[in-house]
């Protein structure tokens, strides 16, 4: 709310799921879904660009965005590349996003500074992890 987003790209990073293939075999959505999914990182379509914009109508049409499914056994990243309304540092942007999740988003989005891998948020119970760390502007 406070930056306006104009635009932008939104590319999810998935752990394996119970759907993929253990080894290369027949896939009916498309080829690359039956490649082995512990040895590949596997490129795919994602619905989560249009979710967002149901769920913040905002947002609705102005996100696009593509997948990856990674050999790993939990937890997603998003990577969100977006063009602003209002001119804003990285610096703005962080806190911003801390600013609210030490307020209205407690409890339901994090943020962090220290220098963390996916294992290390297994069983986190937040919905969203802000990595200050992992950012560029």
């Amino acid at each position: 709310d406070r930056f306006g987003i104009v635009e932008g790209l939104m590319t999810t990073v998935h752990s394996i799921t119970a759907t993929q293939k253990t080894v290369d075999g027949p896939s009916m959505k498309d080829w690359r879904g039956g490649r082995a999914a512990s040895f590949n990182i596997i490129p795919s379509s994602t619905g989560a660009a249009k979710a967002v914009g149901k769920v913040l109508p905002a947002l609705n049409g102005k996100l696009t965005g593509m997948a990856f499914r990674v050999p790993t056994v939990d937890v997603s990243v998003v990577d969100l590349t977006v063009r602003l309304e209002k001119k804003a540092t990285y610096e703005d942007i962080k806190a911003a996003i801390k600013a609210e999740s030490e307020t209205n988003l407690k409890g339901i989005l994090g943020y962090v500074e220290e220098d963390l891998v996916s294992t290390d948020f297994v069983g986190d119970k937040r919905s969203s992890i802000f990595d200050a760390k992992a950012g560029i502007a």
